[in-house]
């Protein structure tokens, strides 16, 4: 995929006779009108995602983008890069906390290499690799501009892949350390903020780490502006896992498959994929906002509400399973035969 190929995707609009048909469901079964919240709105969006009067999200998926990132070096993480393998690894075994919940909830794991920064194929790992990691931002730009493509490709492709393979409905999920650096950078660039007001202290930095992470963001955004567009600025300052969350948003919009965001940094991810091709957000639901100081002014952006509200900042897609979820019961709810009609009642009327 080149450049011009990748800006001149264009996805549909939502039909809306779908949405209002699911809408209009809900108002005929027994129980007060709108009482089941967002998800009455959330479901009939899927609906008109997926262009059915009969919304799925039966069989999910989280794809976890795995990656190191060359930032590192600056010590602005706890952690060393040889951690992302190591839960790689484990999320391989099904072994990480992502695994445990999404087992809870009948949600499908499918831990992706696309930037890991080890020689060696980790097993139960699907190998996209692009790159041995991203470069240190504050030395050069993070990746050369057809890496970042390639990168947004191999979301893209995913999501065709799981579409063809029968899954309804999918996530967005990470594992990278360095990754809330990367992300944080993004997100002072596309909200035009200072680092300060956008960037957390991740993995339990201190407040002497905290400082020393946005200047060294402040430096690297210095150092290549201005941006001319978003591709730019995910090439000079972005991860390989930013890179393909991406495109699993764009993939979203091409292929008809919702998708579930997880936290901070797959929200960044989605905000990049909707100034790259308009429109994108309006495939992409919410599931919780992250505690990262980011996540409010980015889902802002994007129209979206997030469901929960929990100071969730695990990563890894554990609060977007946690939402795939609670969806599950709702959707019962919906297919269920408890309606006005069963059971010999007067609808509610919307007065």
């Amino acid at each position: 995929m080149t450049r011009q190929e990748l800006f001149s995707i264009q996805v549909e609009e939502l039909e809306s006779k779908y949405y209002r048909k699911v809408k209009t469901k809900w108002d005929s079964i027994a129980k007060p009108l709108d009482s089941l919240g967002v998800f009455e709105s959330m479901t009939a969006r899927i609906a008109a995602v997926q262009k059915t009067e009969r919304p799925s999200c039966s069989k999910a998926a989280v794809l976890v983008m795995c990656a190191d990132n060359g930032v590192v070096e600056e010590n602005i993480s706890q952690s060393g890069q040889e951690v992302t393998a190591l839960v790689a690894e484990n999320m391989g075994k099904g072994k990480s906390s992502v695994c445990l919940m999404a087992k809870a909830g009948d949600v499908q794991v499918i831990p992706i290499d696309i930037g890991i920064n080890k020689a060696e194929k980790l097993e139960n790992v699907l190998d996209c690799k692009v790159a041995m990691g991203t470069r240190n931002f504050v030395k050069e730009p993070a990746m050369t501009e057809q890496q970042a493509i390639q990168a947004i490709f191999t979301g893209m492709k995913l999501v065709q892949d799981c579409k063809e393979k029968g899954y309804d409905i999918l996530a967005t999920g990470e594992m990278g350390i360095g990754n809330t650096t990367t992300s944080s950078a993004l997100a002072a660039e596309l909200l035009s903020c200072n680092p300060e007001s956008v960037t957390g202290k991740g993995a339990g930095l201190n407040e002497q780490g905290l400082l020393h992470k946005c200047n060294v963001i402040r430096d690297a955004l210095q150092r290549y502006a201005p941006f001319k567009d978003p591709l730019y600025l995910l090439q000079c300052v972005g991860g390989l896992d930013i890179a393909g969350m991406a495109g699993i948003c764009i993939g979203a919009g091409i292929y008809g498959v919702p998708v579930v965001l997880d936290g901070v940094i797959s929200v960044v991810a989605a905000v990049l994929a909707n100034r790259i091709v308009p429109g994108v957000k309006n495939y992409l639901i919410a599931s919780h906002k992250s505690k990262e100081p980011a996540a409010e002014k980015l889902l802002q952006e994007l129209r979206l509400k997030p469901v929960l509200d929990a100071e969730l900042a695990l990563g890894e897609g554990t609060g977007a399973v946690l939402l795939l979820a609670m969806l599950k019961p709702v959707m019962a709810v919906f297919y269920g035969e408890s309606t006005f009609r069963t059971i010999h009642m007067d609808p509610y009327e919307r007065l």
